[in-house]
């Protein structure tokens, strides 16, 4: 197999390129996205995923901690913030019923990933946070003393070495930080004040404790950011030395999310900033050592994902990229998403719905999308040209037992724009995405996207 070019040094930036093609579209950590679920019964998963008990293949956890101390003036995460820590317990509560009530279909199947997200999952005190890890033990065929990727996103601002401590004798073994921008300006427009002493305290007290990776969160776009600004954040980054890195491209859309409108719209950078910004990012850490993966993610090329994206094994969910095969995905907790065996599923988002579902007795399943043999080809299609870059007709026609120019004509000949600026190759047998291309794949990708129109396009965030 021939490993994919990870190389950017020769890498020619081209605004005016790029700015033709900056419209809208998803991050394809899902096909189709969630915009596509629509009203499933409360049982449907549970019944779908009693009918695949046969499978042994391992899985892959998801745990949505909803809790946030502090509200970050940018966010537009699904949370609820308050300092009353007891808040959490009927919420632990929930989260066990869900667990027993969903585990008899996946006992007998290994958990390889398991992910802690939000919110702010170390909002939970150590005693919350171990009851989680007990119960999840205890429904799950899941040992963290054996080898698996087991993770948590943390704020720095209110997270403790002693945490952090306790967080690998418990068996996490990888923790990802928002970082966001270590500018005061910056942090003061956002809410998120935070200290570089305080990131590297904390990262010190990670790497003393042994854990095998290390993550960054930031965001480019934010309230009175500067290339000059932003430069000195990437360099005291670079300094910290993560071993990822993701930089999300800011979205300002205080209609959608209340908590933007304490952002003077004033202070956002312009759409040439940003893509400035961009391109000083990509520049700094590919000048420091990381390659860029793609999709706002860079890695240093040692990483399993650098090692796995040059070897053809990389994959992408939810979590974003991975270096496991496409494991079957357990969602738990409020708004949580779940895929098993090419059924999607979402619980209910707002937090006493959730609870109320499972006081009852009922999964708080609310919404999902069964797929069916179109949307699983273009799936793996759009998954494999985020992860790939390049696409090779035959695989997908031996598979799939179709004719790939004939079945996707259409998409081939939308490409062809793409193709004149030089950011694809439309060759007899493959489809090969050039270095400006990268920049561009969610647009790329959406031209394989059968759920895709303009009204839909319009609630995602900018390609770039």
């Amino acid at each position: 197999m021939t490993e994919l070019s990870t190389d950017f040094s020769n890498f020619h930036w081209d605004d005016e390129m790029i700015r033709r093609y900056e419209g809208k579209g998803p991050r394809y950590t899902s096909y189709p996205t969630a915009l596509s679920f629509t009203p499933i019964k409360h049982d449907q998963f549970t019944r779908h995923a009693a009918q695949c008990q046969d499978v042994s293949d391992p899985i892959s956890l998801y745990v949505h901690i909803p809790f946030c101390e502090r509200l970050c003036f940018y966010c537009g995460c699904n949370k609820i913030v308050t300092q009353q820590k007891e808040k959490a317990d009927p919420y632990i509560t929930a989260l066990k019923q869900e667990m027993e009530m969903i585990s008899p279909s996946f006992k007998h199947r290994p958990v390889h990933q398991l992910h802690f997200g939000g919110g702010t999952p170390n909002y939970l005190t150590k005693e919350q946070f171990q009851q989680v890890i007990h119960h999840l033990e205890k429904f799950f065929d899941l040992d963290m003393t054996r080898e698996g990727e087991y993770s948590i996103e943390v704020d720095p601002r209110t997270l403790t070495t002693e945490q952090v401590s306790h967080y690998r004798k418990l068996g996490i073994n990888r923790i990802s930080m928002g970082i966001q921008d270590f500018d005061p300006k910056v942090q003061h427009a956002i809410n998120r004040i935070q200290t570089y002493e305080e990131v590297e305290e904390i990262v010190r007290a990670a790497r003393g404790c042994g854990y095998q990776s290390i993550s960054f969160d930031l965001i480019y776009g934010l309230p009175y950011q500067s290339t000059e600004t932003f430069a000195k954040t990437l360099e005291q980054v670079v300094e910290l030395n993560p071993d990822r890195i993701a930089v999300f491209n800011y979205a300002h859309l205080p209609d959608r999310f209340k908590a933007q409108k304490l952002i003077d719209s004033d202070s956002i950078p312009t759409s040439a900033t940003k893509l400035d910004l961009l391109h000083l990012t990509i520049r700094k850490l590919m000048e420091a050592g990381y390659v860029y993966i793609g999709m706002d993610h860079f890695a240093k090329a040692d990483d399993e994902l650098c090692v796995a994206q040059r070897s053809g094994t990389l994959q992408r969910n939810f979590q974003g990229y991975s270096t496991h095969n496409e494991l079957d995905l357990v969602g738990l907790g409020a708004s949580s998403i779940s895929l098993v065996q090419g059924l999607y599923s979402q619980n209910a988002k707002g937090l006493k719905l959730y609870q109320n579902f499972l006081a009852q007795g009922i999964l708080p399943t609310e919404k999902g999308y069964q797929l069916n043999e179109d949307d699983e080809l273009r799936k793996e299609l759009i998954m494999t040209l985020a992860c790939q870059y390049k696409l090779d007709y035959t695989k997908f026609e031996e598979k799939y037992g179709i004719n790939f120019k004939e079945y996707f004509a259409k998409e081939l000949a939308s490409l062809a724009h793409f193709a004149e600026d030089g950011m694809v190759n439309l060759e007899e047998d493959r489809l090969q995405i050039n270095q400006p291309g990268r920049l561009l794949i969610r647009s790329i990708c959406m031209a394989f996207d059968a759920h895709m129109n303009p009204e839909l396009q319009q609630r995602f965030s900018k390609v770039i």
